[in-house]
């Protein structure tokens, strides 16, 4: 097992900085994602892990050996694409084994390790078929077969559920999830999709114009982001913007209109001339017009299946989002409502732009 320290990791072309300065520590057996929008560089970042693309600063080591300047091929990685990367010409057998056969392994080894590697990605009888006859789910299989077969020390995804419809993407994220565990690979994953990073990771680390806006939790950074920018990348963030005050013992959120609003008490004790309070949906109770709360009009109610989603209009023409457990709609479109959380599940935004 592996694990990877990144100090000082910086990548440029020409006068364009893709990482900047990145300092990294992913556990032995953990499962990290890289998570940003396009044109982040957090593909660049992978890459860079893996060897396929040169450094321009900084340095890189596994399992506490340096390896910046060792090419890829014997960092012991074991990488998956979006693409598949298949031989179509090939077997499934042979594309699993040719990590193996360039290796020089004797066929019954080979043998055993395909079949041992087919079989954990539930693919025991497919082994004479052509990647043509398989699915995209089975294909994504075969190159995590593949990828797993030769026993890496790290495995390293980019995007590799992206081609995949909604359904099959959510029962391979269970099947990676309960893979990475059993074989206890140090892994990293490069996403844009937000629920897969929450659902699949260890931790995150939120990536924004090359730089790390955070490291945390899945949990973490949901409830508690670093920055607005965080806030808003990783779901859905009803941000509001005031003034804190104290009334009756109990910090409030004072908004342009006079409305207070529930809010945590400041993080370091002190007052603030204006802060924002990050509420998420699933946090925020609907009742009805006249109850105590912040005035708002639903504009939209949103049946999910297992909950509906409310679009409101707040102060000013603020657009907030509730997320509500009930299986039918309390509320329709043009109905006032008051909107109410507890003091505990606002967030305080902190006013830092980001992190190193």
């Amino acid at each position: 097992m592996s694990d990877i320290e990144l100090r000082g990791v910086t990548k440029r072309y020409g006068g364009v900085t893709v990482v900047d300065d990145i300092d990294l520590h992913v556990q032995d057996g953990e499962f990290l994602t890289i998570l940003g929008p396009s044109g982040s560089g957090k593909t660049t970042l992978l890459t860079l892990i893996a060897g396929l693309t040169e450094l321009s600063d900084g340095r890189i080591s596994m399992a506490g050996q340096e390896v910046t300047r060792v090419p890829p091929a014997k960092r012991n990685i074991g990488l998956v694409f979006q693409s598949y990367a298949l031989f179509p010409h090939m077997s499934v057998f042979d594309n699993v084994a040719f990590p193996l056969s360039i290796r020089g392994l004797p066929r019954s080894e080979i043998e055993r390790r395909v079949g041992e590697a087919l079989g954990m990605v539930r693919l025991g009888g497919f082994a004479e078929r052509r990647p043509s006859q398989l699915s995209g789910g089975q294909q994504q299989r075969v190159a995590l077969a593949r990828a797993i077969v030769f026993g890496p020390s790290i495995l390293l995804l980019d995007e590799p559920l992206g081609a995949l419809d909604r359904k099959l993407r959510e029962e391979v994220q269970i099947e990676l999830r309960q893979l990475q565990k059993s074989l206890g690979l140090t892994s990293v994953l490069v996403t844009h999709d937000q629920e897969e990073a929450l659902s699949l990771s260890d931790r995150l680390m939120v990536l924004d114009h090359g730089r790390v806006q955070q490291v945390a939790t899945p949990t973490d950074a949901y409830l508690h982001p670093a920055n607005r920018f965080v806030a808003d990348f990783l779901g859905v963030a009803n941000i509001f913007t005031g003034r804190p005050v104290e009334e009756g013992g109990q910090m409030r959120l004072r908004l342009g209109d006079g409305q207070l609003l529930p809010c945590p008490a400041l993080p370091d004790g002190r007052g603030a001339p204006e802060l924002d309070l990050l509420v998420r949906p699933e946090r925020i109770r609907l009742e009805p017009a006249g109850a105590p709360g912040l005035a708002a009009t639903v504009t939209d109610a949103i049946y999910l299946g297992q909950s509906v989603r409310y679009v409101l209009e707040g102060p000013g023409g603020q657009r907030i989002v509730a997320q509500s457990a009930d299986r039918m709609a309390r509320f329709g479109r043009g109905e006032r409502v008051a909107l109410g959380w507890a003091p505990a599940d606002g967030w305080i935004i902190p006013p830092a732009a980001g992190m190193h």
